[in-house]
């Protein structure tokens, strides 16, 4: 197994105590002044980031929910650890908004009043950031009748009077006014503070005038009325045409444009309001002094206990080593009460418990407990990450808690010395004894092999001629509880998350970078505390996970879906695809001169050399040398030459940046594969064996890396070119089967368009039918544009297009895209009727769910702002693209059985597309059983309203056959 993922934290109650009490008030009397640096941090800004980036948590002995609670303490203990150093704050406060009702709404009853509801989750979350605040040692601020705002204002003026440093911690761009004479701010996302300087790139002035800008231009999300239809930019325009608020309203009459000046003269007053609702309040009233705001460490018992009380088991560990104190014991959480089972408390992990077994005896005792156990944790520790080339060094198991066993088998000595020998160290059994002594028990099919990335181990296995039998993998296990989700599903993130726990990192023994080493160079006895680790995690995970299968309803997927596809995975990675790399090496000389040929046809029309790979230099030619419009500059001044630029100068005709697009596209074809894929020709097989990840995507399709196969072009004369490279060994011919229009026809069936489905029924064009609905043509003898159109919103529709990526597809207008899009909807409503239940879904539930009962998570899909959109187009996309990947990997379990008298393989998976190898005898008899069991991958579970159709080819390599 190869460890992999990242931390994760979990997640409190809460009690109502004083806001402004600090907890312990142990404050020297230090006066604030010259030398002291303020921190003030926007709370509230923390608890709402700290809401919509984490899922729905509740805290497991009750059920109150802490999402926001988890995430509030994981970014204020970031910010502990990272407030060190020379400049590090010498006083601090988290500051918060009271209440919603505010001096404001006395002065504007409608100010705020556009703000949603709170969502009922994160209500009773509020006092209990507050109670962790204290629980940190930070001085926790708040005012009634003053916004959070106002009482950081009054803080950072009374501190830059006194002489004092201060920096906001936030990103509000309400607090902008204050930046200026010892006072910035930091985002705290970003880690970028922001100055003047960044001040002037938002509102177009200074902090001095940030106030003037928004009493002109309004707030849409606080209410702020503002001068209608005056934004940021003509707002700035006018402050610095006029220099500030007043002498633009005195003069307003002298203003040249008839509605702008207008609107100045019939708004003046409540532009006048606007400024006061904008203007923070320097003065608000504060029962304490700057003084009693000094740094203090927290208390680790206070706040151990406030963290362990929340059951964050995480983050009260790493305090606990923070502080090298004793964490307090958190129970393990409890199955779900519909579960029959309950995980059991277990005792810490003892790496003294451990045994290296190093003989052939010893392994006889563990053998009979696992015969009468009948489970085992199982793990591989091996030269590398590549399966087909790694050696065994060892294997661990475990069958409980301190239960735990290292077999060393492949390490040697000298761990970094350049002159070892490299012979195999003393006190290890020869790898052929320990395999003939395990064999038995990993092919047994009434042993239980429970793993992590089981995959893995299985490849290890097979190359040493065994085949591992009745399996159990803990990674699968968490990606069908929580495809999705906000964390990873790795060893180490997951025993971070499940269990509280920390392995010990492989960096520890191995290194990184230059001196790092092979793990068979790694000392027996610091390998064998690390390996026997990993499998009782593993196994740890196993009796944390399988209780919670069932009352989760993720039990048939898991069971059907993902576990199935290790072996099948395995045995395709391990046959590979020959690859002909004469042909690659032809391909990239030619296209290193294509390259040569459009770079010079680019410098004749920039009409001078420079380096066309460089964004920067290119920029300066099309925007500053050339004067062409539509550039973006990025905060460092430089121009954007995203291919979204380029495409939408070439649309307007410009022959460079069209030229610059296809000296790109061929670059990366070059560097992608035809540059790459010899490289990864194993040398033993002649072949080149690509690995799927079964967990890549969170709708459950595969990931193929090192190298990936899944994203050569199709539609273009170069990616065919390199598809021809895949090539069938003599007396054998590639077969490709594809689904036709897959997820059209589940959307069909999902959305219940009648249409939809009656031409699927009747195998008409779909994309000719649905320019026949929406354009009132007849199918026959019409226009091909007409129908690439539509075929363009069929699939769009599937992917949330919005008529902006419409209009850039098919080169043209905005307005006539979004036309085509609002007709397509008013044609097919129930497309439109089942976007707005799955959202709806997805919102109530926290995920959503495929045909066959896969669980896809949607973490951010009450997210605010520019990040709503693609959270909502993801639900909406996920249970089509996750039902057409269910499909197929129906289709790919069932396969091996189907052609097992065939002289066949199955080599690829390309998303809808699957690759086999055939003697040339066989290949009518592939095609006939494979398309009828990828046509029936459906049955018994679901019967689709419209019938699954598959498309066959065959050819001396992959581009002929597809």
């Amino acid at each position: 197994m190869d460890r992999q993922g990242d931390a994760i934290m979990a997640a409190g109650d809460s009690t109502e105590t004083d806001p402004n009490d600090f907890g312990p008030t142990d404050f020297g009397p230090t006066d604030f002044g010259k030398g002291h640096h303020l921190h003030l941090i926007d709370g509230s800004a923390f608890i709402f980031r700290a809401y919509h980036a984490l899922p729905p948590l509740t805290r497991k002995s009750d059920g109150l929910p802490i999402g926001a609670v988890a995430g509030f303490c994981n970014m204020l203990w970031k910010y502990i650890q990272d407030a060190k150093g020379a400049d590090a704050p010498t006083h601090a406060a988290v500051v918060f908004d009271h209440s919603a009702k505010t001096f404001r709404n006395d002065i504007y009853p409608e100010y705020k009043a556009n703000r949603p509801e709170l969502p009922e989750d994160l209500r009773p979350q509020f006092p209990l950031t507050r109670e962790a605040t204290r629980a940190f040692n930070v001085a926790c601020i708040e005012t009634e009748g003053y916004e959070a705002d106002d009482i950081i204002a009054t803080l950072s003026c009374q501190a830059r009077d006194a002489g004092g440093r201060v920096t906001i911690i936030s990103s509000d761009k309400d607090l902008m006014q204050l930046i200026g004479g010892g006072v910035e701010m930091m985002d705290p996302i970003k880690g970028k503070l922001i100055g003047p300087d960044e001040v002037v790139e938002k509102f177009g002035v200074g902090p001095d005038r940030v106030v003037d800008v928004q009493s002109l231009a309004g707030d849409l999300v606080d209410n702020v009325p503002g001068a209608p239809g005056i934004g940021i930019k003509t707002a700035a325009l006018l402050i610095n045409e006029y220099g500030d608020l007043e002498t633009l309203l005195e003069r307003a009459g002298e203003i040249r444009q008839p509605k702008r000046r207008q609107v100045l003269i019939d708004h003046a007053d409540q532009i006048r309001i606007s400024k006061r609702l904008v203007t923070l309040d320097c003065d608000t009233p504060l029962d304490f002094t700057l003084q009693s705001l000094e740094v203090q460490d927290p208390q680790p018992d206070a706040l151990m206990d406030f963290l362990s009380r929340m059951e964050f088991r995480t983050l009260t560990n790493r305090v606990a080593d923070r502080f090298g104190a004793e964490a307090p014991v958190i129970a393990a959480p409890a199955a779900p009460a519909a579960s029959a089972e309950t995980a059991p408390a277990m005792p810490a992990i003892d790496h003294a418990a451990y045994v290296t077994i190093r003989d052939a005896e010893t392994p006889q005792g563990w053998l009979a407990e696992i015969a009468g156990l009948g489970v085992v944790a199982v793990d591989t520790e091996t030269t590398g990450p590549d399966e087909m080339v790694a050696d065994l060094v060892g294997i661990s198991l475990a069958v409980g808690p301190g239960r735990a066993c290292y077999i060393p088998v492949g390490h040697v000595d000298g761990s970094a010395d350049l002159f070892a020998s490299g012979a195999l160290s003393a006190g290890q059994m020869p790898l052929d004894q320990a395999l003939a002594l395990l064999k038995p028990m990993l092919e047994d099919d009434a042993t239980l092999k429970i793993g992590q990335n089981v995959k893995y181990d299985y490849k290890i296995f097979a190359r040493q001629g065994i085949r591992m039998a009745l399996v159990e993998d803990t990674m699968l296990m968490s990606f069908a509880l929580s495809a999705g989700g906000s964390f990873g599903h790795g060893m180490d993130a997951l025993a971070e998350e499940h269990l509280g726990h920390r392995p010990m990192p492989i960096k520890d023994l191995i290194g990184s970078g230059k001196s790092q080493i092979s793990f068979a160079q790694v000392p027996i006895d610091k390998a064998s505390a690390y390996a026997a680790e990993d499998a009782e995690v593993t196994w740890r995970l196993w009796q944390h996970f399988r209780p919670l299968l069932a009352p989760n309803q993720v039990m048939t997927p898991y069971r059907t879906l993902e576990l199935p596809m290790i072996p099948v995975l395995a045995d395709m990675e391990m046959a590979g695809i020959k690859v002909d790399t004469d042909h690659l090496a032809r391909m990239s000389n030619a296209f290193a001169q294509k390259m040569a040929q459009l770079e010079d046809e680019i410098h004749a029309l920039a009409g001078q050399k420079f380096n066309v790979g460089s964004p920067k230099q290119l920029g300066e030619i099309l925007f500053d040398a050339m004067g062409l419009q539509g550039g973006k500059q990025g905060k460092t001044g430089a121009w954007s030459t995203s291919a979204d630029v380029l495409e939408d100068l070439a649309a307007e005709g410009h022959d460079l940046p069209a030229r610059v697009l296809d000296w790109r596209q061929i670059a990366k074809l070059k560097s992608t594969y035809t540059d790459a894929l010899q490289t990864h020709v194993n040398r033993d097989t002649g072949r080149v064996h690509t690995s799927y990840s079964i967990t890549g995507a969170q709708t459950g399709r595969l990931a193929s890396t090192e190298p990936n196969l899944q994203n050569i072009p199709v539609r273009t004369d170069e990616g065919r070119r390199i598809r021809e490279a895949f090539i069938a060994t003599p007396g054998h011919r590639i077969v490709s089967l594809d689904y036709s229009q897959i997820e059209l026809r589940i959307l069909a069936h999902v959305a219940d368009i009648p249409a939809l489905k009656q031409a699927f029924r009747d195998g008409i064009d779909i994309h000719a039918m649905t320019a026949s609905q929406m354009f009132g043509v007849p199918v026959e003898g019409m226009d091909p544009m007409i129908r690439r159109r539509a075929k363009a919103i069929n699939f769009g529709v599937i992917y949330g297009i919005s008529g902006f990526g419409l209009a850039r597809n098919l080169r043209i207008p905005r307005a006539e895209a979004q036309a085509f899009i609002d007709t397509y909807f008013e044609r097919f409503p129930e497309i439109r009727a089942y976007m707005d239940g799955t959202v709806e879904q997805a919102r109530r539930d926290g995920y959503v769910r495929t045909l066959f009962g896969r669980r896809i998570m949607t973490p951010n899909i009450n997210d605010k702002g520019p990040a709503a959109g693609g959270a909502k187009r993801q639900a909406i996309n996920a249970p089509i693209q996750g039902a057409a990947a269910d499909i197929i990997r129906r289709a790919m379990v069932r396969m091996p059985d189907a052609i097992r008298d065939l002289p066949v393989r199955m080599l690829l998976q390309v998303h809808d597309e699957l690759v086999f190898e055939a003697q040339e005898d066989a290949v009518d008899d592939l095609i006939r059983i494979a398309r009828e069991v990828m046509e029936s991958a459906l049955e018994p579970a679901v019967k689709l309203a419209v019938p699954l159709v598959v498309d066959a080819g065959q050819g001396a390599n992959w581009a002929a056959a597809h």
